[in-house]
C-alpha cells in the first residue's frame, strides 16, 4: 500500500493540530501558575514583576531554541504577567 503525499500531509497536520492544542493548554496552565506567583509576591510586599527571573527565562528559551526563542519567551512572559 502506497501512502500519498496528500495523506502524509493530512496526517502531519492532524499531529500539528494536536500538538498546538497541548501547547495552548500548557500556556494556559503556565498563566495560572504565574498568577499565583504574582499574587503571592504582591501580598508579601514584593513587586509584580521579577526582572532577574524574566532574564533567566529569556536565556533559557534562547539557549534551547536559538535567536527566535527570545521573542517567543517575551510573548509568553507578556501573556503571563501582562505588559510592563
Amino acid at each position: 500500500m502506497t501512502v500519498t503525499p496528500e495523506a502524509t500531509i493530512a496526517d502531519a497536520r492532524e499531529r500539528i493540530d494536536a500538538l498546538d492544542d497541548r501547547i495552548i493548554g500548557l500556556i494556559q496552565e503556565r498563566m495560572a501558575v504565574s498568577a499565583v506567583v504574582q499574587q503571592t509576591r504582591i501580598a508579601s510586599g514584593g513587586r509584580r514583576v521579577h526582572l532577574a527571573r524574566e532574564m533567566e527565562i529569556l536565556g533559557r528559551y534562547r539557549e534551547a531554541l536559538g535567536k527566535p526563542g527570545t521573542p517567543l519567551a517575551m510573548t509568553l512572559l507578556e501573556l503571563c504577567r501582562g505588559r510592563i
